[in-house]
């Protein structure tokens, strides 16, 4: 799918953006190794194989749309290991920013790591049904339309 979407958004260059939060597992059942029907539950022991699913944030930027703005976006339980795995996937995959999110405080407070700044984006708490997505959307698009400028100037 990621793919497909790819390649519209490769013909606009620096005006493309891609906010990848979806959450990709990180392991697949192959479809060779499903059963054909219900594993029943007296069965005692289940072994389960599971797969490693191919990471295309890579390809996304190296050929699909290499020129598109790119987020990723880091979620971990650990906030010890959080910011230097977000560091790891913006270098990694060459995103543009990462956010770094943990999970028991993901809907309160994220960090966006950039490649020279890191910036603690939180929820407007004087507002009850405010949420931490609207000041993201408006760093990160801020940091588009820079992109964009940044782009022009480069020609």
């Amino acid at each position: 799918m990621l793919q497909i979407i790819s390649k519209p958004m490769k013909d606009i260059g620096p005006r493309a953006m891609f906010y990848l939060a979806a959450a990709v597992s990180d392991f697949y059942v192959p479809w060779k190794d499903m059963v054909e029907h219900k594993i029943q539950s007296g069965s005692h022991i289940l072994d389960v194989k599971l797969v490693p699913v191919p990471k295309m944030l890579s390809v996304l930027r190296k050929d699909w749309a290499p020129l598109a703005f790119c987020i990723s976006f880091k979620l971990e339980t650990d906030s010890n290991i959080l910011l230097n795995k977000a560091r790891g996937a913006l270098e990694k995959y060459n995103m543009h920013a990462v956010v770094a999110n943990e999970l028991s405080t993901r809907k309160e407070q994220v960090v966006v790591v950039t490649i020279d700044d890191k910036i603690t984006v939180q929820r407007d708490k004087s507002k009850a049904d405010d949420d931490v997505e609207n000041p993201l959307i408006k760093l990160l698009s801020q940091r588009h339309s820079a992109y964009i400028e940044d782009s022009k100037r480069m020609r």
